[in-house]
């Protein structure tokens, strides 16, 4: 049986792969979704220390993620449980945010609501040129509940968030990359070819330090940051990698890291 029904994962050169996969629902994000993303990032790949990286999109060329379930949200609303449903849900994302590995969002359509929520959870994100963004939750009387008021106010400041949040409106990607929401806005194939650059530069350097980085990163916004860096970088400095990359630039020569 197969383990995902709603995610297409494959590996290669050790990059993961993961779509997406209910193109008939523009990738919405319905609870089995949730629990499936929950179950690659929180469980089976957590412990791969071997990927470089992992590159995330939607089926089909339409949507990213076009938001999350509404049928699901209605019975949410009418069970009063939306407050854990929300913390589910950012819990879940935490889990991509703090992932040891880079995680890139190919935004190749649509991703609004929880689909731009996602899209911010990750590492980094490359946008198609016909993608769109936005958080139209108070259309539906709601606002963002997967981290999205937090994340789109670390990306793009304060007023830009509260204009989109409050308005509800899309922005294409170019603006979206004029904002600092996405990296890079490219035609779809230099889109791909982008993000699996930048995952191939990421796994020429030492793997110890692309996760203690991250994790310093992620601290800022967390309230420890400065000395969140300095005890990450200890943990780095006490590593076989930092002996093996000193003695590379010393010896003017490539770097052999083993990931210890």
């Amino acid at each position: 049986m197969q383990k995902y029904q709603n995610l297409l994962v494959e590996e290669a050169d050790n990059i993961l792969f993961v779509t997406i996969n209910r193109p008939t629902a523009l990738n919405a994000l319905n609870q089995q979704t949730m629990q499936e993303l929950e179950l690659l990032f929180g469980k089976d790949y957590a412990d791969r220390n071997d990927l470089t990286g992992v590159l995330l999109t939607g089926a089909g060329d339409r949507a990213f993620v076009a938001g999350a379930d509404i049928k699901e949200f209605i019975g949410v609303a009418s069970s009063g449980s939306g407050k854990q449903m929300a913390t589910r849900g950012q819990d879940i994302f935490f889990l991509i945010e703090r992932f040891h590995r880079p995680v890139i969002a190919l935004v190749n359509g649509f991703a609004l609501g929880g689909g731009c929520e996602l899209a911010m959870a990750c590492h980094m994100r490359i946008a198609v040129e016909t993608a769109r963004f936005g958080q139209p939750e108070v259309n539906l009387g709601i606002i963002p509940g997967y981290g999205g008021t937090q994340r789109l106010n670390q990306l793009i400041g304060k007023g830009k968030a509260m204009e989109l949040t409050l308005t509800g409106n899309m922005i294409n990607a170019v603006e979206a990359h004029t904002l600092g929401l996405v990296n890079y806005c490219l035609p779809a194939g230099e889109a791909r070819a982008k993000a699996l650059e930048i995952l191939a530069t990421i796994g020429t350097k030492g793997p110890v330090a692309i996760a203690e980085s991250i994790k310093a990163i992620n601290a800022y916004y967390a309230g420890s940051d400065f000395a969140e860096e300095a005890e990450a970088f200890g943990r780095a400095a006490s590593t076989a990698d930092f002996m093996e990359g000193a003695s590379a630039f010393v010896e003017k020569r490539k770097a052999n890291f083993s990931g210890k």
